[in-house]
């Protein structure tokens, strides 16, 4: 890929949608079971745990997104760790929207899906949020791109059979932002994930 074409983390602008690919929170879940904190069916920890063990990399979207994104990060600490990246590197803010986490969803025609899996989706809404937001170990890509390129991420994610989810906007005021599904802010913090803890 020529220097030129490569996504970095210092592009974001102000205005940006905000996108996760794929699910995120399936490792982290994995993990709290091996850890004995958790416990789901042997179906459902056979699939998260195969996430967490071969997790797939989405060079196709990344491709796909090279002349459409201004900012991306793979999001291996954490999601909102990961974004802290672009928005530190880029000196912007985000406001992340919850909603996403309220169901899970498949490939739909809109090229959008929710960012968590329907075993993640069964947990209490504060495991939702720790796993999703927090996990470490997803492998899938954040980024950001104006909002006029709505339809190109659209036709980029069908083109790269990714799925992806808008969860947030890009903000001149910097600092990391979650609201909850009723748009009020959430106070807790999401510390990005150890993996030496």
């Amino acid at each position: 890929m020529p220097p030129g074409d490569a996504l970095l983390r210092q592009n974001a602008q102000v205005g940006d949608d905000i996108y996760v690919s794929g699910t995120v929170g399936d490792a982290r879940l994995a993990l709290e079971v091996f850890r004995g904190t958790q416990s789901i069916d042997a179906k459902a920890f056979e699939s998260v745990r195969a996430r967490m063990e071969m997790p797939m990399p989405r060079v196709a979207l990344g491709l796909a997104l090279r002349a459409i994104a201004n900012a991306a990060i793979d999001v291996s600490d954490g999601l909102l760790g990961d974004l802290g990246h672009i928005l530190q590197r880029s000196q912007v803010g985000a406001q992340i929207d919850t909603t996403w986490l309220q169901q899970s969803n498949t490939f739909g025609e809109d090229a959008q899906a929710a960012g968590i899996s329907p075993t993640l989706a069964q947990l209490p809404w504060n495991k939702r949020l720790e796993f999703a937001l927090a996990g470490g170990d997803d492998y899938e890509l954040c980024f950001t791109a104006p909002v006029h390129q709505r339809e190109m991420v659209h036709a980029a994610a069908w083109e790269s059979n990714t799925p992806v989810t808008r969860i947030g906007r890009i903000t001149e005021a910097q600092g990391l932002v979650v609201m909850d599904p009723e748009g009020q802010p959430i106070t807790r913090r999401f510390a990005s994930f150890d993996h030496f803890a």
